[in-house]
């Protein structure tokens, strides 16, 4: 990651970022699942070993989470982030599971400047985690918006 601060011009088609990584541990998983997930078999290890997930689960949302944390760490907070407009879709592809070591990538698939913002553009990117196996656990596939470098010159 570069030390300058990431504006819409840093990012290029095609390139990935990577998102480092993230050890789940099963304490993590009770607590946001007492909070905002209180499905069994994210609460105890023994319902967790009982489900289709095969173990003590990480919530769909907690993953989320845990992948806008890893983002944020990687680039977002070294950004002209303004935001973005939602979500196009995610996909919880397997259990996340206490114990697992998450890593991640953020791929940039297009972008362009914004019509009606001339000072922002639109960047569309897919994101990934995977396990300590090699498996695809997380996708999610959105647009952030960031500010122009050239437009922070002009201001």
């Amino acid at each position: 990651m570069p030390d300058k601060l990431w504006a819409y011009e840093d990012f290029e088609v095609g390139a990935s970022i990577d998102l480092g990584e993230k050890l789940v541990t099963a304490e993590e998983i009770v607590a946001f699942a007492s909070e905002y997930d209180p499905q069994p078999m994210h609460l105890d290890a023994a319902a967790g070993e009982a489900s289709l997930l095969g173990g003590l689960g990480a919530s769909g949302w907690h993953t989320c989470g845990i992948f806008m944390r890893m983002m944020c760490d990687a680039f977002l907070l070294n950004s002209t982030s303004e935001g973005a407009p939602g979500i196009d879709h995610v996909r919880w592809k397997k259990p996340v599971l206490a114990g697992d070591r998450l890593t991640g990538r953020s791929t940039v698939l297009s972008k362009r400047l914004s019509q009606k913002r001339p000072t922002i553009g639109l960047v569309q990117c897919r994101h990934e985690l995977f396990n300590q196996h090699g498996d695809t656990v997380f996708e999610l596939q959105n647009t952030g918006m960031f500010g122009r470098r050239e437009a922070r010159h002009d201001a």
